[in-house]
């Protein structure tokens, strides 16, 4: 996978300016896409995407979407794209038989808290999800692509990267204009403590959104595992320092990191290299929960899988009753208006 150029996450320079050309066009057919209707699933669907490209936390939200709806009483299916995986769908995952290389890292990580449905066409992957019993389907990403209707769409921000230079995809990381985005979707959730994103808060607030504010929170007990010792941290992530900084506020002494790109398949070169290194300097080694699911049952990798231990992190909102009232009503009206649609056909 390519890395994301610098330059988006600086004051915008020479090459965003000769970019700006391509920008619009990208922009533009990227705005009519958001117009188009889609088909609609047998039962609500709920998105949790991205304003830019890579590392917002979009899967941490789409995970705790579906623990808080499973609380209430749902049967949440995850559906994703399988982005990085060799298999179209739809399909549904099973972690003792799927890799990451057939089907993606992010939906093995779902897997562990849903059924999760791989499709690369978002109408089958509705349609399989709800055979499969979903009482509600939620999207971990899709936000830009207008194939299926969206019940409740959720955009996640990062704090801490907020929206970069602010141009659009190839000046900049937004996949769409900003003011288009904001306008197909229902809520702002913000993950993080830096004041990089409150434009977009304010431009959400005009319109009536809600905004709300979340955390990713380093899983205890993987802390309190990995003690005082030092660290060899990699990650191949969106934002790598992200979990280079988690690590470092949860008191953990990294000694060294290393980054790669997101989605990144780890060569043996590389796999041996980081083992050496951490031998070579008495280190352990630590990475994400997602880069761990890679490199299970990839025999390119398997020094490195057994030896890594990952540090998961969730996502928890500062006022998770008013995100769950949220869930509510949006899920109560998108059936209301599905049962009076069935009434008018009948």
């Amino acid at each position: 996978m390519m890395r994301e150029p610098s330059f988006w996450w600086r004051e915008p320079g020479i090459a965003a300016h000769a970019l700006a050309p391509f920008s619009a066009l990208y922009g533009a057919v990227a705005q009519a896409r958001l117009r188009r209707r889609g088909h609609r699933a047998s039962v609500p669907v709920v998105c949790i995407g991205n304003l830019t490209v890579g590392g917002a936390g979009k899967t941490p939200t789409a995970m705790t979407t579906a623990r808080i709806l499973k609380s209430m009483g749902e049967l949440p299916v995850f559906l994703t794209r399988g982005y990085g995986g060799t298999l179209a769908g739809p399909l549904e995952v099973d972690p003792t038989h799927h890799n990451a290389n057939l089907i993606g890292d992010e939906p093995l990580l779902l897997a562990l808290v849903a059924p999760t449905i791989v499709a690369r066409a978002r109408p089958e992957g509705a349609d399989t999800a709800a055979a499969c019993g979903a009482s509600v389907i939620v999207m971990d990403d899709g936000l830009q692509n207008p194939s299926l209707c969206k019940d409740l769409s959720v955009l996640v921000v990062d704090e801490r990267r907020g929206l970069g230079n602010g141009g659009v995809i190839p000046a900049g990381p937004l996949r769409a204009p900003l003011a288009a985005q904001l306008a197909s979707v229902h809520a702002l959730v913000l993950i993080g403590e830096s004041l990089r994103a409150d434009g977009v808060a304010e431009e959400a607030r005009k319109r009536n959104l809600p905004v709300l504010r979340a955390r990713l929170r380093p899983d205890t007990k993987s802390i309190a595992r990995l003690g005082r010792g030092r660290v060899l941290a990699f990650a191949g992530i969106g934002d790598p320092e992200k979990f280079f900084t988690t690590l470092a506020d949860a008191g953990i002494s990294v000694a060294a990191a290393r980054s790669f790109p997101d989605h990144h398949r780890y060569t043996r070169i590389e796999a041996r290299a980081l083992c050496e290194e951490a031998d070579r300097e008495g280190l352990m080694l630590v990475t994400t929960e997602k880069d761990l699911v890679r490199l299970v049952r990839d025999e390119q990798a398997a020094e490195l899988a057994a030896r890594a231990q990952a540090l998961p992190v969730s996502l928890a909102f500062e006022d998770v009753a008013t995100f769950k009232s949220l869930l509510a009503e949006r899920l109560a009206s998108a059936r209301r208006a599905s049962h009076g649609s069935q009434m008018r056909r009948s």
